[in-house]
């Protein structure tokens, strides 16, 4: 059992690393789709981690919510989030500053979206394409998702289950209102003038600070009615 929990560790680190690259490039095709290409010059719009990796945020902080459960430490309460180095947007070179910039920030998180429902494409072909799918892919997606539970995955289910999970995390994650995160720049578009600059304001241990007392609390609180309609939708397939 436990070595089945290491190898979802690192899938879990693998599938952030990835899934945070295609969210950064989102940001940066956008972009330059709508007229902005300080992204692109600078090499952003590209799978390659190695472009994105925020020492920090790709790095440090996914490794302890991934492996520090195996020393007694938990955070995030097992949602697996973290960011990568911010996509550079130049908003005035936009046609239309507000809207552009919107498109551009939402392209992220859409990404993650898109993973999410083709890995439940996925999982939903297989249940019809291998012996005995239905029942390999519903019992692999419970039990890649029970960190007590005893069974070994199907491989290719545990790949998709951590990309569903993890994806539907940065999803939510990211669409909270709080600076640096793309949902703020969303909420910073649509405040008067007066009230950007308060916002602006806001210091950067605060923003931490609320990630972490609400990140979990918010990002649990949607992915888990999220899981069990996929769940359902398994099952039913």
């Amino acid at each position: 059992m436990q070595s089945t929990r290491f190898l979802i560790a690192v899938f879990e680190f693998v599938l952030l690393l990835f899934s945070l690259s295609v969210h950064e490039c989102a940001h940066a095709w956008m972009a330059s789709r709508l007229g902005d290409q300080t992204a692109r010059m600078q090499g952003r719009v590209t799978l390659n981690p190695m472009y994105h990796v925020d020492p920090i945020g790709t790095l440090l902080f996914p490794a302890l919510m991934i492996f520090g459960p195996f020393f007694g430490f938990s955070m995030f309460g097992g949602m697996l989030v973290g960011w990568a180095k911010p996509t550079p947007v130049i908003t005035r070179n936009f046609r239309k500053i507000v809207r552009d910039d919107n498109l551009t920030t939402l392209a992220g998180p859409v990404s993650n979206l898109a993973i999410v429902l083709v890995a439940f494409i996925i999982l939903v072909v297989m249940s019809f394409a291998i012996p005995q799918g239905h029942a390999i892919v519903v019992s692999g997606f419970v039990g890649t998702l029970s960190p007590g539970s005893t069974l070994t995955p199907h491989p290719l289910v545990m790949l998709c289950t951590i990309a569903i999970l993890i994806n539907l995390s940065l999803f939510v994650f990211n669409l909270l209102p709080i600076p640096p995160l793309d949902g703020s720049r969303v909420v910073r578009n649509l405040l008067p003038y007066n009230a950007v600059q308060q916002y602006d304001r806001i210091n950067g241990w605060v923003s931490y600070l609320l990630m972490i007392l609400l990140g979990g609390t918010v990002i649990r609180a949607f992915v888990s009615p999220a899981l069990e309609m996929i769940y359902f939708g398994l099952l039913h397939a």
